[in-house]
């Protein structure tokens, strides 16, 4: 059975940091793109980064310079490493095999002064 556990979500303060976490159990991780998405109130879930089998990476425009993914396939798990934290990054933050239709629980991440 495929599970997605995605931790690391919280509050912060504009210009802060948070790291997610996301452990992925019942696939072979290291074979798989992993990416992570985002959704906020009113808005249609979006991908902010993914990081293929081999390491390459891809960030949105949106987030590019501030956000950063890695994984550790070692440990079957992909990070997400946010820096300088806006309001409009409030949201709820899924990781998910790109390749594969399951979706963990989601984090929620809220930024907030």
């Amino acid at each position: 059975q495929v599970q997605l556990v995605e931790s690391g979500g919280g509050l912060a303060q504009p210009g802060g940091s948070l790291r997610l976490s996301c452990a992925a159990s019942g696939i072979i991780f290291s074979s798989y793109a992993m990416g992570w998405y985002r959704q906020a109130p009113g808005k249609q879930r979006e991908l902010v980064a993914f990081v293929h089998s081999g390491g390459f990476t891809n960030i949105a425009d949106s987030v590019k310079g501030r956000f950063a993914i890695s994984r550790d396939n070692a440990k079957n798990t992909v990070y997400l490493q946010m820096n300088n934290l806006k309001p409009e990054d409030t949201a709820v933050y899924y990781c998910k095999a790109l390749d594969l239709a399951y979706w963990g629980q989601g984090t929620q991440v809220t930024v907030s002064s």
